[in-house]
């Protein structure tokens, strides 16, 4: 599964580049080149601002001067937002200025509003560490990288099931991993996501359809919203639930919270995305 934010859509080529300070100046003609391609290498640093506020382009500057001295572990990119609001949208800005690092081609974490030279030098090693040994890149120009931690042969197992198709057989694996180390929160997470994939591919390609014609057909929503899961439409599919809480009760109400539940455990507890759908199936049922 990709992450709440979804940025595919920005990897079509628009207007040409526009001349702005900062960095690698990104628009979303070179958004692609400079940040999803390159955060295969290293970690990108998205820092979005507006040139109407000296604060952000104030903390622009002071990414510039460190990732001079970063000795190549991560990159900057800034983005003038109110000149590139596809990007803007893409990553749910809600404030400027905002920065995002971007790590093989997904968002691993951010911050909003201006931050002390400390706080933003300890969040930037906090990246730098969660993808060392991970991203080709980093390392290469510093210290020495930290020894590669050998693959374990169950996972591996596991993966080329996947890769053949045969999804009870990576689940089997996953599942005895978790009989043995119940507390494995890589197995945790891997046997969900595989038993979303493997349910999904038993849906009708047509539920969606279905569940649009006929609101009423709980058995069409509950197939329609994993399908708009699997699409990489986390929202759609989310409120598509939540308007079932809304219009069911007794024993058809529990089984739709079940199903959104387990749609939530196939990501971080504190994405954005989830804990809004969180609070709205709050109010749906209170």
């Amino acid at each position: 599964m990709s992450g709440a934010v979804d940025l595919s859509a920005l990897k079509q080529p628009a207007a040409a580049a526009a001349d702005v300070p900062g960095g690698h100046a990104v628009t979303e003609a070179n958004f692609e080149d400079q940040v999803l391609r390159r955060s295969a290498q290293v970690p990108v640093v998205v820092a979005l601002y507006s040139q109407r506020s000296p604060g952000s382009v104030e903390l622009v500057r002071l990414l510039e001067k460190l990732v001079a001295n970063s000795g190549g572990d991560w990159d900057l990119a800034t983005v003038e937002a109110e000149a590139n609001m596809r990007i803007a949208q893409a990553f749910q800005v809600q404030g400027i200025p905002t920065v995002v690092a971007v790590a093989a081609g997904q968002p691993l974490a951010d911050f909003t509003g201006n931050q002390p030279e400390e706080q933003v030098t300890q969040w930037l090693a906090a990246v730098v560490d969660a993808v060392r040994g991970k991203l080709p890149g980093v390392g290469a120009g510093g210290a020495e990288a930290e020894p590669e931690v050998p693959e374990d042969p169950r996972f591996v197992a596991a993966e080329e099931a996947l890769e053949q198709g045969d999804f009870d057989s990576a689940i089997a694996i996953y599942q005895d991993i978790l009989n043995a180390e119940p507390n494995n929160a890589d197995a945790k997470a891997a046997l969900r996501q595989v038993q979303f994939i493997a349910r999904v591919q038993q849906v009708d390609p047509d539920a969606l359809a279905k569940a649009d014609a006929d609101p009423a057909d709980l058995d069409a929503a509950l197939a329609a919203a994993d399908l708009e899961m699997f699409n990489q439409q986390p929202e759609a599919s989310f409120d598509r639930l939540i308007a079932q809480v809304k219009r069911t009760a007794g024993d058809d109400r529990t089984r739709v919270r079940t199903h959104l539940l387990e749609l939530f455990e196939l990501f971080d507890p504190a994405e954005p995305i989830v804990m809004a759908a969180r609070r709205k199936l709050a109010a749906a049922l209170y």
